[in-house]
């Protein structure tokens, strides 16, 4: 999930029974994932304002897509055939609106758990006559597994997930090895992964974990400049005045 930039996580939200990774006995192809498993979200409590809770009632219908264990036909779910980026935790929607009223030609999948960011958004879509955004209200991990086909996507966004900021809770970040494999299985060949963090040990970290793979290659030397496309939020502002860094990072996987 988004954390909002230089304002991390509660200790009151860094319970291990919602992040901890769980063992699953079904085994298989994905145990090495499920093991220990990688949750792409931290359970906290939020309000759904009534205008939040009115789109999702109209909206919702639409544009909100139910969590199915088998692949999607995106060329159905956006009644086109169009590039295809994929966003891990959008938060409260604000960044995901204006990126995909930038780029009308693209459709975004976004990702999140946490019902007001669902209703923000819906509520954004709304007011701004958006058609090329989708939600999934679901586990990442379990979307990225289960309904994304593999070589299908032609981008995916992950700006400013959990920093886990504790030494001792890096292991439940998001960006690791095994959960990146994934993530690249799910991408065609020549598409792009935009990290975003405001937390320079978490982007050290990304750094290592991407440069690492070698079905990626890094667009920049080591981190890139801010793309044109993604807005600085108001958090980041702030951050920014008061001399916090940002950190971009932006991968492409490699033709086969």
């Amino acid at each position: 999930m988004n954390h909002e930039p230089n304002d991390p996580a509660d200790d009151a939200a860094e319970m291990p029974a919602a992040a901890d990774a769980d063992t699953n006995a079904e085994g298989g192809a994905q145990a090495s994932l499920r093991h220990r498993r990688i949750r792409s979200f931290v359970t906290r409590a939020g309000r759904v304002s009534t205008g939040q809770r009115r789109a999702m009632d109209e909206l919702g219908p639409r544009f909100v897509v139910p969590y199915t264990p088998q692949a999607a036909d995106l060329n159905a779910l956006f009644g086109r055939e169009a590039p295809r980026v994929l966003e891990i935790g959008f938060g409260m929607g604000a960044s995901t609106a204006e990126i995909a009223a930038l780029r009308p030609n693209d459709d975004f999948l976004g990702v999140e758990v946490h019902e007001p960011g669902v209703g923000a958004l819906l509520k954004l879509i709304g007011e701004q006559e958006l058609t090329n955004i989708r939600i999934i209200q679901h586990d990442a991990v379990e979307v990225l597994e289960n309904m994304i086909a593999p070589d299908s996507l032609d981008g995916v966004h992950i700006f400013f997930p959990d920093p886990w900021h504790k030494a001792r809770h890096h292991k439940r970040r998001l960006i690791q090895p095994k959960f990146v494999q994934l993530l690249i299985s799910r991408m065609k060949p020549g598409a792009y992964l935009h990290c975003a963090t405001d937390w320079q040990n978490y982007a050290e970290q990304m750094l290592e974990v991407l440069g690492g793979e070698a079905a990626l290659e890094n667009t920049a030397a080591d981190y890139a400049p801010r793309p044109d496309y993604r807005p600085v939020t108001k958090f980041e502002r702030r951050g920014l005045r008061l001399g916090h860094g940002v950190w971009d990072l932006v991968f492409k996987r490699r033709a086969v």
